[in-house]
């Protein structure tokens, strides 16, 4: 839809304002001038967009009006775009300068195409291109401002979302109607206003009786007033009752107007404030009427004594009790959730509901929001916002506001906001999940598909490769923005295609390409998104560094690729770069460090990979780095271990591979406990048959961030008692140990209190699996241990003969999956097993032991495990 397009080009032109004015690059021709009258047009526009979207399906010519304003509008994100990536070179160029022999980054220096050695003839280039840059601004103006005066010809209403006068906008409007079943918390105060409304006077003697119920907005003064309004013992004490929602702006003519409306059932046609009031009077003489001014803003006094009504305006204390507020938000915030989920987040939302200061608007919007979020990640980054403390924010009610809103900003949490809700609607179809449940694939109907072709027409069109398309391909049109080829043959990808200087993504699929032409990169200078993941690339040209405007790049799975350009370190806009499973590159370019942008870095499983740039250290954007390769040996171009410690911002999912034996200085200046934003961790050693000394000192150097979700050690050659800091990892829902040759024991987790997921194997030396398993004394008789395991497996447990716990324990009450793989010494099952009602799945596999006590009808312990649905039982051979 054009209005997507639109809001993102007005946040980019408010942006390159900003910076224009606060950076040394100066245009000429007023370019700031101009983008600010570009920016209020496309404001006007914006206003119509919602009536042209609907009339351009019966009215071909609004449809070509929609299209010349998106040509307009990308035309201008692309000049925006080259005035910004102006502003980021300079913004290199200066941190170079500045850090000299210092400098994280490569010390060449950066500079426009141009002989490096004439300074005068790179100042002039500087100012041509600025010129350029200006003089486009300028034009695009002129255009925008003839299909400006154009709207006027189809009659456009304007939406009524979003007008600019801020007093012109409506306020929601409030009624005597409210659910009382959704009141919590309110019959104190409900009852305290109750007295004083049926009382026959008040206490001066006099006939008027005022009672203001004053308050911050959000307090929950409405929905008082809704309960008193609404009570049986009011209605009969009153002759008359009217309600009255007065909002702001004040309007006394508007005021009155609603109250005769309210008590004589028809509007009143008089503009004249003093004929209104004497309505008023007429029919309210000798009655005893409650009236409800609600949603009242002004404190003006003139406008008051206009209406002649004395009301009184005061503060008053702060709403309901922490207990109530926690009530409402409960409803909110885990409505049809699982009593799991309602237990693990409690304590979080408990926090949560204090800081609405009893506030029942904040605990709403906060119910509200949380209701979507799934895990308890989210949850804690609402607790521990920075927004609870902004001292601008005065209202303790805005900050819950803020929060919500603020939520929808960011680009990747929009992203899942709308895949949900297209979910929802069924637009997504077979849903992927991981072991935890969260989705990472899924499909989409044919018919979907097809409606979402026809609503994009040309701008997005998916062409089926034919003999001889790595040559030339043809486009409908010059308009097409965003470009799938499929199946593509082995070979160059040469001349791309014919009109594609405006797109805006190319994307390949089941294709060969095994690189991708200067030509046809030098065709598609606006592209923002490259996605050539699953080819055969082993070429990536210099000329990749021309395009500028470039966001995300895919090149995953090039087997043959060996090493990038350094031209790739020019595009100071890339934000995401995909190099996953390209197990042949060997290196990355050294001037990582200019990629000032990138948020995202995938390198997992490149093997060939000996380590990471130092550059990527000083990338302060860096928000996923999946894999950190260490380095063998000294070299000052890695980045090394410790560089992580000012890399708090890393989020997601971290691999440290090939961990070494002199690696524990490193790992400790590394500060993990200090990545609170990691949810997954994964540390490899380099494994080997000799027992490698030092692997103890860096376990317990790890030391992660109690908010780690899942976590793998694998190849260590420690003991588990290095695991001195597990018990700390109270959200820690999957837990990995793998190939711990050297070690007798198991660690004790049967108290973490989120384990859902346990997989242990390749411990070759562990003979007895008992109560330092489940973390317990042997005195101990209570309590639950592994609370919420679900699943857990053995594998390559070839030493190990004995699995034994107390009876009087509850073990593992909820596990479903038990797999038992190559344990060949193993008796016998614990007898806790057979009475876990849970359990559905019981796989054994290469453990002729138990293949031969468990054995389907005939042995000795099969009337234990016959209950089980799901049985696998397979031979050793």
């Amino acid at each position: 839809m054009a209005d997507a397009l639109i809001s993102v080009l007005l946040e980019q032109l408010a942006s390159v304002v900003y910076k224009h004015t606060n950076a040394a690059v100066k245009l000429v021709l007023d370019a700031e001038k101009d983008v600010k009258s570009f920016s209020s047009k496309l404001k006007a526009i914006q206003a119509v967009l919602e009536d042209a979207e609907k009339k351009q399906v019966t009215e071909a010519s609004v449809g070509d009006w929609l299209k010349k304003l998106k040509d307009v509008s990308y035309e201008m994100d692309d000049v925006l775009d080259e005035w910004n990536t102006e502003l980021l070179r300079q913004q290199v160029e200066e941190k170079q300068e500045v850090e000299g022999d210092n400098a994280l980054v490569t010390k060449k220096k950066v500079c426009f195409p141009m002989p490096s050695g004439c300074f005068c003839f790179g100042q002039v280039n500087k100012v041509i291109h600025h010129h350029n840059i200006a003089k486009r601004i300028k034009e695009l103006n002129e255009r925008l401002t003839l299909i400006a005066a154009e709207r006027e010809m189809y009659g456009f209403h304007q939406s009524t979302i979003g007008g600019h006068d801020e007093q012109l906008i409506q306020r929601q409007k409030t009624s005597s109607l409210v659910d009382i079943s959704m009141i919590f918390g309110r019959e104190e105060e409900k009852e305290m206003l109750l007295s004083k409304l049926l009382r026959e006077s008040n206490q001066d003697g006099g006939k008027l009786l005022v009672i203001p119920i004053v308050g911050m907005g959000g307090m929950g003064k409405t929905t008082l007033a809704q309960l008193a309004y609404n009570h049986e013992k009011v209605t009969a004490h009153f002759d008359k009752k009217v309600w009255v929602c007065v909002s702001d702006p004040f309007d006394e003519i508007k005021i009155a107007k609603a109250i005769i409306e309210s008590l004589v059932g028809t509007p009143n046609s008089s503009n004249e404030l003093e004929t209104l009031l004497q309505c008023i009077k007429t029919h309210i003489k000798n009655k005893k009427l409650l009236l409800v001014l609600d949603d009242v803003w002004t404190e003006d006094e003139t406008k008051w004594e206009n209406l002649k009504l004395p009301i009184i305006m005061q503060s008053c204390e702060e709403g309901s009790s922490i207990l109530d507020c926690l009530a409402l938000f409960n409803s909110i915030a885990f409505l049809d959730r699982e009593e799991d989920e309602a237990d693990e987040l409690g304590d979080i939302g408990k926090k949560i509901v204090k800081r609405c200061k009893g506030l029942p608007l904040a605990v709403k919007t906060l119910g509200s929001l949380l209701w979507y979020k799934k895990t308890r990640k989210e949850w804690e980054d609402v607790l521990k916002s920075e927004i609870w403390e902004l001292e601008k924010v005065e209202q303790h009610v805005f900050r819950p506001l803020l929060l919500s809103y603020y939520d929808l900003a960011p680009a990747r949490r929009v992203g899942q906001y709308c895949f949900e809700s297209l979910s929802m609607r069924s637009f997504f179809q077979d849903f992927r999940k991981d072991e935890v449940g969260n989705v990472y694939g899924c499909k989409m109907h044919d018919i979907v598909h097809d409606f979402l072709q026809f609503l994009s027409q040309n701008e997005c069109v998916i062409i089926e490769a034919v003999e001889g398309a790595n040559q030339s391909t043809e486009l409908p049109g010059d308009k097409v923005c965003h470009l799938t080829l499929r199946n593509v043959a082995e070979g160059p990808l040469s001349t791309l295609c014919y009109g594609c200087k405006n797109m805006r993504s190319l994307t390949l699929l089941g294709s060969k390409i095994t690189t991708i032409s200067s030509g046809s990169i030098m065709q598609m200078k606006c592209l923002r998104t490259l996605n050539l993941s699953g080819n055969r690339l082993d070429n990536v040209p210099n000329e990749i560094g021309e395009l500028i405007h470039l966001r995300y790049m895919n090149l995953s799975g090039s087997d043959n690729l060996k090493e990038l350009p350094d031209a790739v370190c020019d595009l100071y806009n890339l934000q995401t770069l995909v190099l996953i499973f390209c197990t042949g590159l060997r290196k990355l370019p050294k001037a990582m460090g200019k990629l000032i942008n990138l948020k995202h870095l995938y390198v997992a499983w490149c093997e060939g990979l000996r380590y990471l740039p130092k550059g990527i250290g000083s990338l302060k954007s860096l928000q996923v780095l999946d894999c950190f390769y260490v380095c063998e040996g000294d070299d000052d171009e890695a980045l090394k271990l410790g560089d992580l410690r000012i890399m708090d911002q890393l989020q997601g999912g971290l691999s440290i591979r090939n961990l070494g034996k002199d690696d524990a200085s490193e790992i400790e200046k590394a500060q993990l406990g200090n990545k609170e934003h990691l949810s997954h961790l994964l540390v490899d050693f380099l494994g080997g048959r000799e027992q490698r000394r030092g692997d103890e000192e860096i376990v317990k150097a790890l030391q992660p961030h109690q908010n780690l979700e899942s976590l793998s050690i694998l190849w260590c050659h420690g003991t588990t008692e290095s695991l001195c800091w597990i018990k700390s990892l109270h959200n820690l829902r999957k837990l990995r140990l793998h190939n711990w040759r050297f070690c007798e024991f198991l660690p004790p987790l049967g108290k973490l209190p989120s384990l859902e997921i346990l997989e242990i194997g390749g411990m070759w030396n562990v003979k007895k699996v008992g109560v330092e398993f489940v973390g317990i004394e042997e005195e101990e008789v209570s309590g639950i241990l592994f609370p919420k395991l679900k699943q857990l497996s053995f594998y390559s447990m070839y030493e190990w003969e004995e699995w034994a716990f107390l009876s009087e324990i509850t073990i593992m009450p909820r596990l479903s999956f038990l797999q038992i793989v190559h344990c060949p010494k193993l008796k016998a099952l614990p007898d806790f097993l057979y009475k876990i009602t849970a359990l559905r799945t019981l796989e054994i596999k290469r453990s002729p032991i138990l293949e031969g006590e468990y054995e389907k009808d005939v042995g000795k312990e099969w009337h234990n495990i016959s209950h089980i649905p799901n049985l696998t039982i397979l031979p050793y051979n």
